[in-house]
Formats: C-alpha cells, sequence, structure tokens
C-alpha cells in the first residue's frame, strides 16, 4: 500500500510542535480544524472536523490513537476520511513523530494504508499534494505565535 511522508524543520519546542496535532486552539489555528476531540492516550479516540454548517459535518478524518509520547509521537490507526462527496476511505494509519534539532524541532508525518481505487487514487494525490504544504502552514502558525 501507497504512504506519503512530509517533513519540516519548525523553530518550536518538541512539546509545541506535538501539541499542535493535539490541542484544539492550536490544530483550529495552523490547519483551520473547526472541532476536535483528542485523548492523548493509547486507545483514546482522534477526531477533527472541518467546514461544518447547519447541513452538518464537511469534512471529518477520525482513528485511535494507537501511541502517544508527549512531545515525540503520536500515532493513530483506524484512521478514517470522510467526505460528503467520496466513500469513506479507511483504515489508514497517521504518524506524526517530532525530533529534537538543537534549534527547533524536526516533525516527520506519515499517513499510510491507501488502497487502489478512482476515490482512493484521488485521496492520495490530494493528500501528497498537501501536507508538504500543510507542514508550512504549521510552521508559519509556530513560529509566528
Amino acid at each position: 500500500m501507497r504512504t506519503v511522508e512530509a517533513t519540516v524543520h519548525i523553530n518550536s519546542t518538541t512539546q509545541r510542535a506535538l501539541d499542535a496535532f493535539t490541542d484544539p486552539e492550536l490544530l483550529r489555528g495552523w490547519w483551520g480544524v473547526e472541532r476536535a476531540l483528542v485523548e492523548k492516550h493509547v486507545g483514546g479516540v482522534y477526531t477533527l472536523a472541518w467546514n461544518i454548517s447547519k447541513s452538518g459535518f464537511g469534512y471529518v478524518a477520525s482513528g485511535i490513537v494507537r501511541s502517544y509520547e508527549a512531545g515525540k509521537i503520536l500515532e493513530i490507526g483506524a484512521f478514517v476520511y470522510l467526505n460528503p462527496e467520496r466513500p469513506i476511505l479507511g483504515p489508514m494509519t497517521f504518524r506524526v513523530l517530532v525530533e529534537n534539532a538543537n534549534p527547533g524541532a524536526v516533525v516527520h508525518l506519515t499517513q499510510g494504508g491507501y488502497q487502489d481505487s478512482p476515490d482512493w487514487d484521488w485521496y492520495y494525490d490530494a493528500v501528497k499534494q498537501a501536507w508538504p504544504d500543510v507542514l508550512v502552514q504549521l510552521k508559519n502558525y509556530l513560529e509566528s505565535t
């Protein structure tokens, strides 16, 4: 199965860099997440939602925390993506590994488990293009706040 990987160096602590993936306020600030439920422990829920209207949720990503260590790693299993125009895509894995770069932190992001179908091809191509840009948004946000 296919995997998307992206990396960025951020002038930030490793703790704050990983918190950007778990703290609802930080998620809103750099990624535009409108609602989040994140339980930072093995077996916890990880759910993010965007484009919320009176009609419902536009996009949702959700999974179960398989590994979490403050300032170091967040790994989500059974990761699924819901888009009103596509079938539910999953399960996948989503992993954020943060390393001390002295100074700063390096964020390594991996999303894998993409299957083979036109909808999966669409999602893989979208994520492969988006993650490098989104990590630049993360960098700019953390370095300016």
